[in-house]
């Protein structure tokens, strides 16, 4: 299956494979990755006001997730981007490829990278069990809603009122005024 237009799977990747490559085995667990992607957001919201990547988040069983993302951990979606950086899934992790230029993170700017730097560094020496505990924690992270085995949509005026940023409907509204334009720019390319 085919990535939604707009999503850049080529910067989702290089943010997981940032991470995995903070590890010597420069692999991942799955649960930790979609745990660290949706707190790499939180952590760009609550500093900028902006997200990293344009997703949407939805609150799973396990802890909120960046859903597209989550959907290419699962192996829902087939994207060159996305597999330029990252293996397969095997044993429920994600490998940074052999291959993959991991000296250039050319998606990520600087600003993002120091993002990424501080949710490795508080959550990094966590395990996956350890950091969906804490995402379940609603002094942690209080958007989260026990979604009874489905999933729910976590809209990211709700992120930014909990982590009370100012203007944070204002903020709300610009990022969803992004997406259409984005949306907007890649249909009229693609009907080009």
């Amino acid at each position: 299956m085919v990535a939604p237009a707009g999503f850049n799977s080529r910067k989702a990747a290089q943010v997981i494979a940032y991470f995995a490559c903070k590890n010597s085995t420069r692999r991942l667990n799955v649960l930790k990755a979609a745990k660290l992607v949706y707190l790499a957001d939180r952590e760009s919201l609550s500093r900028f006001g902006f997200p990293i990547l344009d997703d949407e988040r939805v609150s799973m069983p396990h802890g909120p997730v960046n859903s597209i993302t989550y959907s290419f951990i699962s192996g829902e979606y087939e994207d060159a981007g996305w597999s330029e950086f990252l293996r397969d899934r095997s044993n429920h992790e994600l490998s940074v490829r052999h291959e993959a230029r991991t000296d250039n993170w050319d998606e990520l700017s600087d600003a993002e990278i120091a993002c990424l730097d501080e949710v490795w560094r508080k959550f990094g020496g966590m395990t996956q069990w350890e950091i969906r505990d804490w995402t379940h924690d609603k002094k942690n992270v209080p958007e989260w809603e026990d979604p009874k085995g489905s999933s729910r949509p976590i809209p990211i005026d709700r992120i930014l009122n909990m982590l009370r940023v100012d203007n944070a409907a204002e903020l709300a509204a610009q990022i969803d005024d992004f997406k259409s334009i984005d949306s907007l720019f890649l249909s009229v390319r693609a009907s080009s």
